[in-house]
């Protein structure tokens, strides 16, 4: 699927900051993480990259969205990321979703979608806002199958062959 823009010029904004995301999953996948990457944005700026870090940093909680989170606060000096805008390769999980949400991003952009864990286009989602006071727009399938086919080889890389 495209990406969801409301006009050309947004879907081939969209589809730019979501190619800078996959060339960044990419470079995370070749160092053995999965590769899931995200950056954030404001007024067609990249504010800040992450990349998904925990098997090097031996945290759990290093998701690409976080990493990008905690660069893009460090960076403007304040955990508010108010008008910023999340792109990542990979459907949030439920803690992402909740730093999102922490940190008021604005709109968040995700690639291909996570079944597993994905939050963002379940029920988690409407559970989630229901209980808060900050919501924001989530918009899936931006670059979907090639974010989906890096993952897939990635792991079919690592499993054994039968």
């Amino acid at each position: 699927m495209a990406c969801q823009g409301n006009n050309v010029k947004n879907q081939e904004r969209d589809q730019a900051f979501m190619g800078e995301a996959l060339r960044l999953a990419r470079r995370a996948g070749r160092s053995g993480e999965v590769p899931v990457a995200a950056v954030l944005t404001r007024d067609g700026t990249i504010i800040a990259r992450g990349a998904n870090a925990t098997l090097r940093r031996k945290d759990p909680t290093a998701h690409a969205e976080v990493m990008a989170i905690r660069k893009a606060s460090r960076i403007l000096g304040n955990h508010r990321l108010v008008g910023l805008t999340l792109y990542v390769t990979l459907e949030p999980c439920l803690m992402c979703l909740g730093a999102m949400i922490q940190a008021r991003i604005a709109r968040c952009v995700f690639a291909a979608t996570d079944p597993k864990v994905g939050a963002a286009s379940t029920l988690a989602l409407t559970r989630v806002r229901k209980g808060v006071n900050h919501r924001f727009p989530v918009e899936g399938g931006c670059l979907a199958e090639p974010a989906a086919a890096l993952l897939r080889e990635f792991f079919q890389a690592r499993r054994p062959q039968r």
